[in-house]
């Protein structure tokens, strides 16, 4: 079961890119939860997720010289569905219609936390360099906040300061 849920039900089995076919596959997953129950239905399945995701992570990679393989995706879902938790918090508190995520926003999340996790700047690249499962989860958490600050300064020029 451990290894199904690191490597996100074997998306991170894809050739090619395996974070960003797990990226990619958690977003649907994540507008599903939001349109069930919205931001506090997506806030807490990204907690449970995030530490769902850590111990699968220490499970799978126990006893491997490697400790992050490419297959595990799961910090990767939970680095995305932090980015997203913006966009889902925003909807939810304008009482948007529960199954609206319009694609700015997403799309957004989406290349901000592909951008962090992919160049690893600062405290992301720390938690990378942590080479312990903990670190595996930490640098896409890490990943996944700071591209949530991204979307949430442009969501606020967008709907604030040019009034979209």
């Amino acid at each position: 079961m451990s290894r199904a849920i690191a490597t996100f039900f074997g998306v991170g089995l894809l050739p090619w890119a395996p974070g960003t076919w797990g990226s990619a596959a958690a977003i649907p997953v994540a507008w599903v939860i939001h349109g069930l129950g919205g931001f506090p239905a997506l806030l807490l399945a990204t907690i449970a997720v995030t530490l769902i995701g850590w111990w699968a992570t220490a499970q799978a990679t126990k006893d491997s010289d490697d400790h992050d393989p490419s297959e595990i995706v799961i910090d990767e879902v939970a680095g995305i569905w932090i980015a997203l938790l913006p966009l889902s918090g925003g909807l939810w508190h304008a009482g948007a219609e529960a199954w609206v995520f319009p694609w700015p926003g997403w799309v957004g999340a989406f290349v901000f936390f592909r951008l962090f996790d992919i160049l690893k700047p600062g405290p992301v690249g720390w938690a990378d360099r942590r080479n312990d499962a903990l670190g595996v989860m930490l640098d896409d958490v890490i990943a996944g906040i700071m591209a949530a600050l991204c979307v949430a300064v442009l969501a606020g020029i967008a709907h604030g300061l040019m009034g979209m």
